[in-house]
């Protein structure tokens, strides 16, 4: 497909990256150290606790020369993260990458089943796993390669004075750590202390040396991991450091709010990348508490807060949100699942900034494109494909289709992964013959080289021959302002095939099923109205805040 996108590139961003220029996440991050020592790295939130890039160096390095000097772990060895967003998370994370470990990041809310899975997939030989979840892990340990565990608590990074009453408050909040037994585990703070006191010894990288393996979120079959390089990752980084720069203020630290997990790909790839530039990353361990979460924005004048359409949606409807100051805000960005509309626009008229919406995957560390930086409003798509990166949109049968047709969204480009960790199989059968990675959205482009996103291939409705994509239908009910949230899914019909029915949180308890299917049939041609309408107190997400259409779509 011809690059028709690039004529549309805000002024001052490049069409490509210099990917030969790129090094390892370790070079990175120490020439960031070197640069602002001073500067706040990352602040929890909940704490008002910081670490400077000089601290975040010194400790991150007692981590690596602990794993390398004490417990002998070669490079290459799979290390598994198990917490959530801690300031011992950056410190853990740049210390294994600096010492040439491959990061297995964990979903602290796994289930044992879950968890059992990916340590034994990966192969993992160490763990380190915040105290609340260490329970997890000690009924399935016995089973996984893992013959190492630092456990570290909630206020390990806290001041001692801070330390001891939050100790004390945890001790006294009923299950706040359940029991466990991990016999031959060490305390993080133990261990920063033994790194302290031996050697770190540098380690030397290829470009194509494995960084993360990354799983997918599992919420389609078997959880798999993405291999993804320094390069992988580090190209991503400069994709979006180039799309942005125009605008960034580099004499001051930019603040970014991360209230999605730092495990996921999303919040992980936006965090390192404002390392490079020396800026500054607010922690939010729990964004599900809403207010609490919104007197953490009160506090900063941040300049950017990526999150997921659900978390923009609990932000709005919270009367204090509107009083946060957003003089410094440049953009809010929308990813991880489609943001609506009626939402976006709403943060529009809030915050006086447009919501950009991208769109990324775990297997493109994670951005593939997005909007730019001069939108002046919400454009519905995901904007365009970012430098350095190829897409093709194809048919089932993997013909590139015209600008204007639907069809499979196909990418190719240095951010793209090494493959599936330990499955050629289906590697291969994402992977197109001329080096595509086949993303399973269905997406158009437009003429301008603009992207939508259709819906997920196998989230798509058959009615009667039709296709019908949820997110449309979606859309549509969210434009009713007493809903709140909705999913639509698949539901066996014995006159269409398949039916739409629509899963509904009411936002005023008034609204009825009939209400609701006026209100399509206004906006709707007749087979994409919903015919079954069920209300629920709340809709099942992932813990990223993405609605799990699967469980809906086993339901109806």
């Amino acid at each position: 497909m011809e690059k028709i996108w690039l004529k549309s590139y805000s002024p001052g961003v490049p069409t490509e990256i210099d990917v030969d220029a790129l090094g390892s996440i370790s070079d990175y991050f120490e020439k960031s150290v070197a640069q602002y020592a001073d500067r706040k790295a990352f602040i929890s939130g909940s704490t008002g606790v910081a670490l400077t890039y000089r601290e975040l160096d010194t400790l991150s390095r007692h981590v690596a020369a602990y794993f390398q000097s004490v417990l002998l772990l070669p490079k290459g060895t799979r290390v598994a993260l198990m917490m959530p967003n801690l300031l011992q998370y950056p410190v853990c994370l740049f210390g294994l990458l600096r010492a040439g470990y491959v990061v297995v990041n964990v979903n602290p809310m796994y289930t044992p089943r879950e968890l059992e899975h990916q340590l034994k997939d990966s192969g993992a030989e160490a763990m380190i796993v915040v105290e609340v979840f260490a329970h997890t892990l000690a009924k399935v340990i016995a089973s996984t390669p893992v013959k190492h565990v630092l456990v570290t608590g909630l206020t390990d990074m806290m001041p001692w004075g801070k330390r001891v009453i939050g100790n004390f408050l945890i001790r006294h909040v009923k299950k706040a750590v359940p029991a466990y037994s991990l016999p031959g585990s060490l305390g993080l703070r133990d261990a920063l202390t033994r790194g302290a006191q031996a050697i770190f010894k540098p380690v030397s990288f290829k470009p194509d040396d494995l960084a993360f393996l990354q799983y997918t979120g599992g919420t389609t079959g078997v959880s798999k991991g993405a291999m993804l390089t320094h390069r992988n990752v580090l190209a991503n980084v400069e994709q979006g450091r180039v799309w942005f720069d125009p605008i960034i203020d580099k004499q001051e630290a930019m603040i970014s709010i991360t209230a999605i997990p730092l495990y996921h790909i999303y919040a992980l790839g936006n965090s390192i990348g404002g390392i490079g530039s020396g800026g500054t990353n607010v922690l939010v361990a729990d964004p599900r508490n809403i207010p609490a979460f919104v007197k953490v924005l009160a506090q900063y004048k941040f300049a950017s807060l990526p999150a997921v359409n659900t978390l923009f949606i609990g932000l709005l409807n919270n009367r204090d949100f509107a009083k946060v100051d957003f003089s410094k805000l440049l953009f809010g960005v929308g990813g991880g699942a489609a943001t609506q509309r009626a939402v976006a626009d709403q943060w529009q008229q809030v915050t006086g900034t447009p919501l950009l919406e991208g769109y990324g995957l775990t297997e493109c560390s994670p951005t593939v494109s997005v909007n730019p930086y001069d939108l002046k409003e919400f454009s519905g798509g995901i904007g365009l494909p970012v430098p350095s990166t190829e897409v093709s949109i194809r048919d089932a049968a993997g013909l590139e289709l015209p600008v204007g047709q639907a069809g499979e969204l196909c990418v190719k480009g240095p951010q793209v992964m090494k493959g599936y960790w330990k499955r050629p199989a289906e590697t291969a059968a994402v992977m197109t013959s001329d080096g595509f990675l086949r993303t399973g959205d269905m997406a158009v482009m437009d003429e301008s080289g603009f992207l939508k996103i259709v819906d997920r291939l196998k989230d798509m409705i058959l009615v009667s021959g039709f296709n019908v994509y949820p997110n449309e239908v979606e859309e549509v009910v969210m434009m009713h302002p007493d809903v709140l949230e909705v999913a639509a899914v698949s539901k066996k019909d014995p006159n269409t095939g398949e039916g739409v029915k629509i899963f509904v949180v009411k936002k005023n308890p008034a609204l009825t099923q009939e209400i609701l299917i006026k209100h399509c049939r206004e906006q709707l041609t007749a087979y994409k109205v919903p015919r079954y309408v069920e209300f629920l107190d709340d809709l099942p997400k992932s813990n990223v805040g993405k609605i799990l259409r699967r469980e809906l779509r086993e339901r109806a």
